[in-house]
């Protein structure tokens, strides 16, 4: 298998192949929480140091690791984690964890997280590994921010209500209301919005993905289309 470059990492994470928009993994958590930002803030933090520290423990695992207790032993791994992150939760953000509930513990089903330690980790060095559960993780939850945000813009007219839970008393005036006297969509709340949600993002970057490859096909053609015309007019002087 062929090494990829830090920059390549970064940029599947990211975005060529995001976990949400691209592999479609870990729908569940992804459309069940991201009612509100601080939700999907919270769930996508948790993800992203599961993300990074199974990755990291795999690569370096791998070589130890018998083929036929592979998958057993990295499903143990990641829920080592999970259960950091939700003791640390339960710690630092109590009131946050019991609104995500049961779905910080199904991180550990979340195919996402398994098929990084499976299709990535365990095939490649512990620092291209972690920076790829690095960006895995931000890819994630970067989608889980922005679909927590629509859904909590258009649903309740509101952005970032409730980042106390998360961030602390600091936090406690961060919330807008950039519309007055808007009209609750319960709708973009309940997981049908979610799905809707989710969907337009997933057109949205298909559009963008599109453009780009029209423009790139563009310049290509460009150079070459000028260069025959000048050939043919070098022709006709001689």
């Amino acid at each position: 298998m062929a090494t990829k470059t830090n920059s390549e990492i970064v940029r599947e994470g990211l975005w060529t192949n995001n976990p949400a928009l691209v592999q479609v993994l870990g729908l569940c958590p992804l459309l069940a929480v991201t009612s509100t930002v601080v939700n999907a803030i919270g769930l996508g933090l948790a993800t992203l140091m599961v993300l990074m520290g199974s990755n990291l423990a795999v690569s370096l695992i791998r070589n130890f690791v018998s083929e036929s207790v592979r998958l057993p032993a990295f499903v143990m791994i990641i829920a080592s984690f999970v259960t950091c992150a939700e003791l640390l939760m339960q710690a630092f953000t109590y009131e946050l964890y019991q609104i995500l509930g049961i779905f910080i513990p199904l991180i550990v089903t979340n195919c996402a997280i398994l098929g990084r330690a499976d299709a990535f980790a365990s095939k490649n060095g512990p620092v291209p590994a972690l920076l790829d559960g690095v960006m895995m993780g931000l890819g994630f939850l970067a989608v889980l921010i922005v679909l927590g945000a629509m859904r909590e813009l258009i649903g309740q007219g509101t952005l970032f209500t409730d980042m106390d839970l998360l961030l602390g008393p600091i936090a406690a005036d961060w919330g807008m209301r950039p519309l007055e006297n808007y009209p609750d969509m319960l709708f973009m709340v309940l997981p049908p919005g979610a799905f809707v949600g989710l969907g337009l993002l997933i057109a949205l970057k298909n559009s963008i993905d599109n453009q780009l490859k029209e423009r790139r096909s563009a310049k290509v053609t460009e150079p070459v289309a000028s260069g025959s015309k000048r050939v043919r007019v070098t022709g006709q002087v001689s």
